[in-house]
């Protein structure tokens, strides 16, 4: 059952195919040093673009995956293939300097003057030194050195942020499958109400979601590649080996009754969810590929009894921990490793410390305000932290636009980021008090502090208040003990 590749449009300029061909198994097969022969590679994957799945997917952290999608591009033509990249910087300060190079590095891989997509991920959001990145992308989008932006592993909050903070976003890239469904608690909504493409990996879990492990056992860890390490672990979030096999058998039933694989509907499943523009798929270039298989996805759609198999058997499920990409942020990691080992080098504190000599810490952003107006961003005495009065600024940027949930977010971030600058953690939060300019947008305010807070339940207090700087809707103060 073969049938042409469904194709999606990013924008009006970028047209993709809707199964795309992930490259970051690329790193795994170079592990222990060894490089793949970027035209052998190549050479690979022209079957792909043959068939009609012509978009594929890398990043700078991809091994040699940049260089063989250049050395592809030069074979079939610039206009045959369309080709995304990311860049993934290490936290802490970068400049302007320093991405313009990171963008020129990319160009000079793919072999060419205009990169189709970029997507950005960032490793902290209580660092607001990442929207710098952002801010300075935009630039060379702007400049045409980039057609579009896009982010990867960006939760609804934050993907707000950004948009409203005026960086043109067309994509989000997330894990999403069957086991993880994190991008439906209201990332797919904001996505669909506000034109932006959700780009969706890990559909099938490392290929766990096949009729390989059916009724089987989980792979020894000597045996497993990168992605089923990584993948293993969202299994075992979500309720152990036993508990997949039941998913897996499900996922059987409708499938033979399809005529199609357990890949296929669970691929199925994701492409028909809202906003979803495409899913990726992985490629080892030179040593497997579905082809056939893929191209049976386009050739049904699940029916009503399927669909209802399946989330009669997914709610058995544990829900993954935490917002999309939360694996990559926060306890627990959710990566091949367990940690972030292998992606960071270094902990990089948001803020400037300071001991004042008589037992107090002081946390400093270096702005103006606090050497005029004789305060600290936040003060550590003892097991106490306290945390001056917080507004969506950063330097001399005002953030989140006139969307005050935009701006309570990024405010939280940078009351979380003073906290971990002094030993501290947003789930020690004790106290909050919230000031608010608008009286109508006390509920829309309120709901975006119960999303950061509605494990923690800290005592608050909601202000309305005429506030300093007509472009500030909301500021926040917060207090913590830490043991």
């Amino acid at each position: 059952m073969a049938s042409k590749v469904e194709r999606c449009s990013l924008s009006e300029e970028l047209d993709v195919s809707r199964v795309l061909t992930g490259l970051w198994q690329v790193a795994d097969m170079e592990r222990g040093g060894r490089t793949l022969d970027a035209d052998a590679a190549a050479g690979a994957l022209v079957p792909y673009v043959e068939a009609g799945f012509t978009t594929f997917d890398m990043a700078d952290h991809y091994g040699s995956a940049e260089l063989i999608a250049g050395a592809l591009r030069s074979r079939v033509g610039a206009g045959a293939v369309q080709l995304l990249t990311k860049w993934v910087p290490q936290p802490g300060p970068t400049t302007r300097e320093e991405v313009r190079a990171a963008v020129q590095r990319a160009l000079g891989r793919i072999g060419a003057e205009q990169i189709d997509l970029l997507q950005f991920h960032a490793w902290s959001y209580d660092d607001p030194r990442y929207l710098d990145c952002l801010h300075y992308l935009e630039e060379l989008r702007q400049e045409g050195l980039i057609r579009h932006l896009g982010l990867t592993n960006f939760d609804a909050a934050h993907l707000r942020v950004v948009i409203r903070s005026g960086i043109r976003i067309v994509s989000n890239q997330v894990s999403f499958s069957l086991i993880d469904r994190r991008p439906l608690a209201g990332l797919t909504r904001f996505c669909a109400d506000n034109g932006i493409q959700v780009l969706a990996y890990g559909t099938l879990a490392g290929g766990y979601l096949s009729e390989r492990f059916l009724d089987g056992h989980a792979p020894d860890e000597k045996e497993m590649n990168w992605s089923q390490m990584k993948y293993l672990r969202f299994i075992d979030a979500s309720g152990g080996w036993e508990l997949f096999q039941t998913i897996l058998r499900t996922l059987d039933s409708v499938a033979k009754r399809l005529g199609v694989s357990i890949a296929n509907v669970a691929t199925r499943y994701v492409l028909e969810q809202p906003a979803v523009a495409g899913i990726i798929v992985g490629a080892r270039p030179g040593q497997s590929e579905h082809l056939a298989e893929n191209l049976q996805l386009f050739g049904f759609a699940l029916d009503e009894a399927g669909k209802s198999e399946i989330e009669t058997a997914l709610s058995r499920l544990q829900p993954i921990p935490g917002f999309s990409g939360d694996e990559y942020r926060r306890p627990p990691f959710l990566t091949a490793s367990g940690d972030l080992r292998h992606h960071v080098e270094d902990i990089v504190l948001p803020f400037d410390t300071c001991s004042t000599g008589d037992g107090r810490t002081q946390a400093l952003s270096g702005t103006e305000w606090e050497s005029l107006g004789g305060f600290s961003r936040a003060i550590r005495c003892g097991s106490r932290i306290l945390v001056s009065g917080t507004t969506a600024t950063h330097g001399r940027r005002s953030i989140g636009g006139n969307d005050p949930v935009a701006q309570l977010h990024f405010v939280i971030d940078k009351i979380e980021g003073a906290l971990r600058s002094l030993g501290g953690r947003l789930d020690q939060v004790v106290r909050t008090r919230i000031y608010l300019r608008n009286t109508e947008d006390w509920q829309a305010v309120t709901r975006a502090h119960g999303e950061r807070f509605r494990d923690i339940l800290p005592a608050n207090t909601l202000i309305r208040a005429d506030l300093i700087g007509d472009e500030y809707l909301v500021e926040m103060e917060a207090e913590a003990h830490v043991s």
